[in-house]
């Protein structure tokens, strides 16, 4: 099951196991993750459960780091968007389309449907849907399945756009190099205090809808000050699809991360 919120999802995750057994190496942050939230889980606290989800982390771990080895030997950025329901990610993805000196793809996680991917194939963008079902996030194999129909050597930078959850995605590596989570002026305050592990796990912040800013009791400076309290070290945006300007400066930034690699 998802450690997080008990979604039944273990079904699932043992047959991807099957379908792609690897050896790679071990990660231990997932693991250190589910020991915390068994311990203020006692619900789950039980041997046989604790070793199901070592089981299934330990897997996803090995998984993810595949991925990353692939997308190394293609020389492309992988990215994890990260974000509630509604936050910007398609939109963020379609406009950078016309300003973006790099060539992109997305693997797009919904539950249902193939609307998103629809809307980025709409502007020229390679896009393949992965449908989670009753999953509440995307692991690492479901991207692997993904990357088996992305053309990784015509491409610079693939994108992971995650279910919208603010809880599950953050404890899934799904073998991308970088995260970016999103949280939008609607929203309201306190999203960042709420979801803590989202965003430690991020390494670039992006407050999205700014535009909407006059409209909404906001103090933008308080929660860049609770980001930067939970991760000191984080790189913050702003951004408004209306402002290009700001979005000139989410592809600087990837360039930058580009070039680092």
């Amino acid at each position: 099951m998802c450690k997080d919120c008990g979604c039944t999802i273990a079904g699932d995750a043992h047959h991807h196991h099957h379908d792609h057994e690897h050896s790679h190496h071990e990660g231990s942050s997932s693991h250190q993750a589910a020991h915390e939230t068994l311990h203020h889980n006692p619900q789950l606290n039980d041997a046989k459960t604790v070793s199901v989800i070592q089981k299934i982390l330990d897997k996803n771990d090995h998984e993810a780091a595949h991925n990353r080895v692939h997308f190394d030997s293609h020389k492309v950025l992988g990215i994890n968007l990260m974000s509630s329901p509604g936050s910007g990610k398609t939109t963020l993805l379609e406009h950078m389309a016309d300003i973006a000196d790099f060539k992109y793809g997305v693997v797009e996680g919904d539950l249902e449907t193939n609307r998103d991917a629809d809307r980025l194939l709409a502007k020229d963008i390679k896009a393949v849907q992965i449908q989670t079902g009753s999953a509440c996030h995307l692991d690492a194999f479901m991207v692997h399945k993904g990357l088996h129909d992305m053309p990784l050597d015509d491409l610079d930078v693939c994108f992971v756009e995650n279910v919208g959850n603010l809880v599950c995605p953050a404890s899934y590596d799904v073998g991308t190099h970088l995260n970016i989570v999103l949280v939008s002026v609607p929203e309201g305050e306190d999203k960042i205090a709420k979801y803590p592990v989202m965003f430690r796990a991020a390494d670039l912040i992006l407050f999205t809808k700014t535009d909407l800013l006059p409209y909404f009791e906001y103090d933008l400076e308080k929660e860049k000050e609770t980001a930067r309290k939970l991760k000191p070290n984080v790189d913050i945006l702003e951004v408004s699809t209306k402002d290009e300007e700001s979005l000139k400066a989410v592809v600087e930034w990837i360039n930058f991360k580009r070039r680092m690699r």
